[in-house]
């Protein structure tokens, strides 16, 4: 059993930035994908970024790309994302979730992910 908790959510203006971390506990770290996923109130969960197993490969959801930035640590069993020109359409609650992977794999789907953190919510005011 892989147990995950995604922490650093909070208010902030418009323009500002947020570090979310997730770190997962039980087997290795270094064996998971980790993906990002966020949902709004009203709307369906949707991609926000993803990164393999070793770190070496990442994805972005098109809406958060050049201001968002995730990475890893596996010796601290920590997943980062980097929240940069935070704008109001980013508020959500955002889900950390991780998956048994090949080294260099990713994955876009939630459906895809095994495990799942409890979500931290992130507020971006006008």
């Amino acid at each position: 059993q892989v147990h995950v908790v995604e922490s650093g959510g909070g208010l902030v203006q418009a323009g500002g930035s947020l570090r979310l971390s997730c770190v997962t506990s039980g087997r290795s770290a270094s064996n998971y994908a980790v993906g990002w996923f966020r949902q709004a109130p009203g709307k369906e969960r949707e991609f926000v970024a993803a990164i393999s197993p070793s770190g070496g490969i990442t994805y972005y959801a098109n809406s958060v790309k050049g201001r968002f930035t995730t990475s890893r640590d596996n010796a601290k069993n920590t997943v980062s994302l980097q929240m940069s020109s935070l704008r109001p359409e980013d508020t959500a609650v955002y889900y950390c979730a991780a998956d048994p992977a090949p080294e260099q794999a990713i994955r876009i789907f939630s459906t895809d992910y095994e495990f799942w953190g409890q979500g931290t919510q992130v507020t971006v005011s006008s």
